[in-house]
């Protein structure tokens, strides 16, 4: 029996709707949901003891539930005399003071005032089919009728699926008319989805216009969204922040259906939000692997990824969520990342707080009541102390934080918010605050304080750096590099003239300054700021050995250009054709090319010399790497046992 309308006008037809009820029948038919799925919201917003009026009220069981757990003063009204007909029919006997009347909501006959609730379901959705005029005039109707037959201090109440135009209509109105408006969502896509027969992959949602007494030339609008039935309303700026925050929603219900529908949709990546403060709190990543053997257990997982440590490849790159997925064992792993400003109690707190809404994202398939396992590295959620954050009018919004490794060290790391997943600059703490910071963590675990506060640490100076260690690959690499100068072993004994383009953190120049006892080093840096971050937070000076000039790179460089010596430069680029085009035009310059990838990265470091008869076969450049490594190490040095300048040219080739 097809009950649905030719177009979407007809849903305004009384006729149409005459039809529809002969045709189904006694059967109810429940718009957007049954009154379980509805009764959170229903009870947070209407009192038994208020006198409520359902509109456009057809042959749902909603009032009739409503009426059996206590609230026993409704009126349904609508426009079709054969449902008005069935449902007092059903009613007699059961629930006799039920009402229920033939009546167009456009044109009520009740008095000003007669009710506290005006409850809707799906009614406005169905009469606001498009935006023509004179849709829009019944619409206008409908709506002022609504307002006039409420007490001040009542709500109407409209279960709606917020189409835009349905919202921006509803929410306009009743704003001009000086009311407050909330959005409630109130039905979870994941719930609907576990329907055998789902309705919609749109959330369902509740207006609630709370009428107030008019006050002349006041101008306060009031805008409100619950994200969840129990939710915390947060105050929004306007209409449109409103309209948009709703439309946001949608989009995940949308994603949530087709997650459910469906694997290998590509790369997923979602924001969960504070519900207080609307800021990023974790951001997940979702990760399929099809050919992983499905059992009972291997369904789905979900893996926190400690704090500090969202920028390493295996958790910040999506080839290395990949890997780590199929490492895992799981046909769907759902990655976590903990924000910064956030606070965390810990594990159980965070698997707490998660556990519904990452159900929501779960594959088909899944039995029912699986418990779903969430993972870590040592079962920890990481430490993240923000020691500093500021604002460069050149670089924009940064931080300063001290994480811990994977070795249990920390490191203090310079981020651009910009690009908050890139760490700019990065150096190791010495021992004594790392073991400073590790007893007063277990102390503070005792006591549940948060992860991520700025007590965790001393506020650490730059003195606390280890100066002696590189944390990045590629500086290491860098270094290495030097070999290609020939007589590795004469560099410390020798003049060395270095130029930095960038200064960072300045862990580079510094360590060349430590090592190389003849060297002069000049860094470039086009940022102020960053003078000041390197000096105060990274242990960073200037010696007449050492200096910072504050200029753009590419000027500076121009101005000392010359025709010996080596330029080493750290490529980082995804596109390709943009990579091509980079070497082509080091090639015009720098006949002579070696590339060396950083493996788990996307670094790669170039090193460039204008001679091509100087070339140096991949053998005598390890030996000679080997040489500078040995003359490094002798003692009084300060070298670090963990490098081995040989290992980081293995790989090198020539272009």
């Amino acid at each position: 029996m097809n009950l649905l309308p030719k177009s979407s006008k007809e849903f305004g037809s009384v006729d149409y709707w005459e039809k529809f009820f002969q045709q189904r029948g006694k059967k109810a038919f429940e718009w957007y949901g049954t009154y379980l799925e509805l009764c959170g919201v229903l009870h947070k917003y209407i009192k038994p003891r208020e006198k409520v009026l359902v509109i456009g009220c057809g042959n749902s069981e909603l009032s009739e539930q409503l009426y059996d757990v206590g609230y026993q003063d409704i009126v349904n009204i609508d426009i079709s005399e054969v449902v008005i007909k069935q449902m007092k029919e059903r009613n007699a006997s059961r629930r006799p003071q039920l009402s229920f009347l033939k009546m167009d909501m456009t044109q009520m006959e009740f008095p000003d005032a007669s009710f506290q609730v005006v409850l809707d379901k799906g009614t406005l959705d169905a009469v606001l089919t498009d935006e023509e005029e004179k849709t829009l005039q019944q619409v206008d109707r409908m709506l002022a009728e609504v307002g006039r037959v409420l007490q001040v201090g009542g709500r109407y109440l409209c279960i709606s699926l917020a189409q835009a135009h349905v919202l921006k209509k509803a929410v306009g109105h009743f704003s001009r008319e000086g009311w407050m408006v909330r959005v409630h969502q109130v039905a979870n896509s994941q719930d609907q989805l576990l329907d055998s027969e789902p309705r919609f992959s749109l959330p369902v949602f509740a207006f609630i216009m709370t009428k107030f007494r008019p006050v002349p030339g006041s101008a306060l609008q009031i805008f409100e969204l619950c994200a969840q039935e129990q939710g915390k309303p947060v105050r929004l700026e306007s209409a449109e922040r409103l309209a948009e925050a709703v439309r946001e929603r949608q989009q995940y219900a949308w994603l949530c259906s087709q997650l459910y529908r469906k694997a290998g949709l590509g790369s997923v990546s979602l924001d969960l939000c504070n519900g207080d403060t609307g800021e990023p709190r974790y951001t997940l990543h979702v990760v399929d692997s099809p050919t992983v053997k499905a059992s009972r257990d291997s369904h789905f997982a979900i893996f926190i990824i400690p704090q500090g440590r969202e920028t390493e490849w295996l958790f910040g790159m999506e080839e290395g969520r990949k890997q780590l997925a199929a490492s895992a064992g799981f046909r769907r792993l759902i990655t976590v990342a903990l924000h910064r400003g956030q606070q965390y109690e810990g594990m159980d707190s965070i698997q707490a707080e998660l556990s519904a809404r990452v159900m929501e994202l779960a594959p088909a398939g899944m039995p029912a009541q699986q418990q779903v396992p969430f993972l870590s590295v040592g079962g920890d959620i990481g430490v993240r102390t923000v020691q500093h954050q500021d604002c460069s009018p050149l670089s924009g919004d940064y931080v300063i934080e001290d994480v811990q490794g994977d070795d249990r060290r920390y490191f203090r790391r310079l981020i651009f918010l910009s690009n908050r997943n890139v760490v700019q600059s990065e150096a190791r703490l010495l021992k004594d605050v790392s073991h400073r910071a590790q007893k007063k963590r277990k102390k503070d675990r005792k006591k549940q304080r948060p992860t991520d506060t700025p007590e965790d640490l001393p506020a650490a100076p730059g003195q606390s750096i280890d100066k002696s260690y590189l944390c990045c690959e590629h500086h290491k690499a860098m270094i290495a590099g030097l070999a290609l100068l020939r007589n590795p072993e004469l560099l410390l004994e020798s003049p060395l003239a270095l130029l930095v383009v960038g200064l960072g953190g300045g862990s580079l120049p510094l360590f060349v300054h430590d090592h190389f006892p003849k060297s002069c080093i000049d860094a470039v840096e086009i940022d102020p700021s960053m003078l000041q971050v390197a000096t105060q937070w990274f242990g960073f000076s200037q010696s007449n050995r050492m200096k910072v000039h504050i200029a753009d790179g590419l000027d500076y460089i121009t101005s000392l250009a010359g025709e010996e010596g080596v330029f080493i430069l750290n490529l980082v680029c995804r596109d390709l054709g943009l990579k091509d085009s980079v070497l082509a035009g080091l090639k015009a310059v720098f006949p002579l090319l070696y590339v060396r990838r950083i493996e788990g990265e996307v670094n790669e470091i170039l090193f460039c010399q204008p001679h091509p008869e100087r070339k140096v076969a991949t053998p005598e450049l390890l030996e000679m790497a080997q040489t500078l490594e040995q003359t490094l190490r002798k003692p009084g040095k300060g070298w670090d046992d963990t490098y081995v300048l040989s290992d980081m040219l293995k790989t090198v080739k020539i272009v």
